[in-house]
């Protein structure tokens, strides 16, 4: 995804709540969102051929007075242009980048982030050997650079608690179609698929549960969906992130965290990046906190958390790819949010792998802009049953519930690994870890 590079909640109080905590996120109120209407929302995730089309969009975008009056606004207050919807060409979506700089209306900076992006989803596409490669680096590109040259425009902000926007516009489809044809679904694998449907069932019934996982990219969230959009389309759709600042202020990733269910936190990583930012930073997690407290208490909620902070990194001497541990605050923040909701809570063990589709840089870094380096590649998903927290609610008894989960992890990510990376395929499975490609 655009995607989230999450966060670790630690600690500070809040008197509203029966236990102390601050995670770390981004808040404001949300400015009136009105882009053009193009499409309407999708209930399920299609097949692998449904694609927006660039053409399409463009013939839409004409009528984009009528497509905000029906979002709720009143006129544009700026004149949108319609540079990439109508490229047809790789020639005309690369001029139209520099067309836009010499207008004034994209940085330099970010037109080169955009750029470089363009030339690596297309390298990464025809690594595929999809037939209609060219085609799909077109249509794909030229939306996602208008939506990025739209959000530079008029910037979109996120609520702390985002709820993916699905029309006039749908953002969720967007990110489906982007990411969809970067992964190798005959190298990817599910584990213990059928814990998704007991999952499901749990929401059926009004508990609320709790993914523990890794975190690899910036499209972990797609990535996801896509593992789980046709046999399990409830969650892949109603997941919500805890996501970190960072992919709801780049502009390259704006477009694509629009369409997921996110609480908007502030990593612990980047906390004091600024200093002076620290209390604004805090005081916004704890809004975020509260609103993940008053959704819990709904019910029938699934949330999605990395409590490592952020995203995996390779072993600077061995380039070795592994879950990075968790934290135990913030195992421990989720465990009483869960606890104090008044709904039945979950909580399950989840590993991810597909750290070669999009991998992070290399160090944690404290600007937005990141180089994107992106690759068509196999992708591995696995759920552990669930693991029931201590009563005893000591320190020491904190870290081993959390190692525990971190422990479930690191194992499921091993069979993944020797499945995708090992080429074991559907042999790596496990007493424990059932493989299998539910897709087929």
């Amino acid at each position: 995804m655009s995607a989230l590079s999450l966060p670790s909640l630690s600690c500070t109080s809040s008197s509203t709540y029966p236990f102390s905590i601050s995670l770390n996120s981004s808040f404001s109120s949300i400015i009136p969102f009105q882009r053009v209407k193009l499409f309407g929302s999708t209930s399920k995730a299609t097949t692998r051929s449904f694609f927006l089309t660039a053409k399409a969009m463009a013939e839409l975008v004409k009528d984009k007075e009528s497509g905000v009056a029906a979002a709720g606004g009143g006129e544009m207050d700026i004149e949108h242009s319609r540079t990439f919807l109508e490229a047809r060409s790789e020639e005309e979506l690369l001029s139209g980048i520099k067309k836009e700089v010499e207008a004034g209306r994209l940085p330099p900076n970010v037109a080169a982030g955009m750029e470089e992006f363009y030339r690596n989803y297309k390298n990464a596409i025809f690594q595929s050997g999809d037939p209609a490669a060219a085609e799909t680096v077109l249509s794909n590109m030229a939306v996602a650079l208008d939506l990025m040259l739209l959000d530079v425009k008029d910037p979109f902000v996120f609520q702390p608690y985002h709820k993916a926007l699905r029309e006039p516009f749908d953002y969720y489809m967007f990110g489906q179609n982007y990411i969809r044809p970067l992964i190798d679904f005959r190298n990817s694998y599910v584990g213990n698929h059928s814990l998704f449907y007991e999952i499901e069932e749990k929401l059926k019934q009004g508990h609320n549960a709790v993914l523990f996982s890794n975190h690899q990219t910036e499209a972990d969230p797609a990535v996801i969906a896509l593992l789980l959009e046709k046999t399990n389309p409830h969650i892949a759709e109603n997941l919500i992130y805890v996501a970190g600042d960072r992919v709801i202020t780049d502009p390259l990733c704006k477009p694509f965290s629009m369409g997921r269910n996110l609480i908007c936190v502030y990593s612990k990583k980047h906390m004091f990046d600024v200093p002076e930012l620290a209390d604004m930073k805090r005081k916004a997690n704890i809004r975020s906190l509260k609103e993940m407290a008053l959704l819990l208490r709904t019910g029938s909620k699934l949330v999605w958390i990395a409590p490592s902070g952020g995203r995996d990194r390779p072993d600077p001497v061995t380039g070795e790819w592994n879950p990075a541990p968790f934290d135990s605050s913030s195992v421990d923040n989720m465990r009483r949010l869960i606890e104090s909701s008044g709904a039945p809570g979950h909580m399950y063990p989840l590993a991810l792998l597909c750290y070669d589709i999009m991998p992070p840089p290399s160090k944690v870094e404290k600007e937005t802009g990141e180089r994107r380096i992106i690759s068509f590649h196999g992708a591995g998903l696995s759920v552990a049953p669930e693991i029931a927290a201590n009563c005893e609610k000591s320190e020491e008894v904190k870290d081993v519930y959390t190692q525990a989960l971190y422990k479930s992890v690191t194992e499921q990510y091993n069979v993944l690994k020797s499945a995708i990376h090992g080429k074991q395929g559907l042999e790596a499975s496990t007493a424990g870890i059932a493989l299998s490609q539910p897709w087929n």
